[in-house]
């Protein structure tokens, strides 16, 4: 076992002093800002699906409504193509949006808009729920990436991998409880009722599941960036050949 093998436990980590806690809080901040939009993807998220049933409640116009949204949404990527930003949280919307509209439009039912969507979610709070059961959280698959420590968390840190399973199953409770007043709503309710609520639910459960990831990655040990290992082993080994090199070099100079 090497020393990038080598798992790591919480009582390894030494108690951290304030401003460790204040880096790794800020930390964790920027890296869920960056995974989950910040602010500005939860305007992004929430603008098209307002516009459809903002319009849809004033003239009850399927087309309309759904012209709307998809154009609010390929609006936000050209926005965000102009600024140079990265595009992958207003792409996602778009998807998003059309499929709703696909939906509506094929069945002629204004209330379709919303049931992709509405599919999505419990797809995702099974995945969030499956993988943690599995040993394997998606919050970790998603966040690794973004800390720089892809799945060194797996083996060599328990307490993030802990940290992660509780994030995991607070994503997929959450959702699943989304779900849970959502989908009695597609069948008694109104479309315009469905939408309201809908509108109402995207940010305050979200905000919710951020807040607690933020919390239980906030105490968890710090990650272990991959990729400095790796980039230091590489350093290494050219320092090694190049001592190699110069050493032969010096017995040839040395034969002569």
């Amino acid at each position: 076992m090497t020393s990038l093998d080598k798992p790591t436990s919480d009582t390894d980590q030494p108690h951290r002093t304030e401003q460790q806690e204040a880096d790794a809080k800020a930390v964790t901040e920027a890296a869920l800002s960056e995974a989950f939009g910040g602010m500005r993807g939860m305007v992004e998220t929430v603008l098209p699906g307002l516009l459809f049933v903002t319009i849809f409640t004033i003239n009850k116009n399927l087309t309309a409504s759904a012209v709307a949204a998809v154009a609010v949404s390929l609006a936000l990527v050209v926005v965000r193509i102009i600024r140079k930003d990265t595009v992958k949280h207003a792409f996602s919307g778009v998807f998003g949006v059309g499929f709703g509209v696909l939906f509506a439009l094929m069945t002629d039912n204004a209330k379709a808009f919303y049931l992709p969507g509405m599919l999505y979610t419990l797809g995702l709070a099974v995945a969030y729920l499956v993988t943690t059961l599995a040993g394997v959280p998606l919050i970790g698959l998603i966040l690794g990436p973004v800390f720089k420590e892809n799945l060194s968390w797996r083996t060599r840190n328990p307490g993030r991998k802990k940290a992660y399973a509780k994030a995991s199953y607070a994503w997929g409770l959450i959702l699943l409880a989304k779900c849970a007043i959502l989908f009695p709503l597609y069948w008694w309710a109104d479309t315009t009722q469905l939408g309201w609520v809908l509108v109402a639910l995207k940010i305050p459960p979200f905000l919710l599941a951020v807040y607690l990831t933020w919390v239980f990655l906030v105490k968890a040990p710090p990650p272990i960036d991959v990729f400095a290992e790796m980039e230091a082993e590489e350093q290494a080994e050219k320092a090694r050949k190049a001592e190699q090199n110069a050493r032969a070099a010096e017995a040839r100079t040395y034969d002569l």
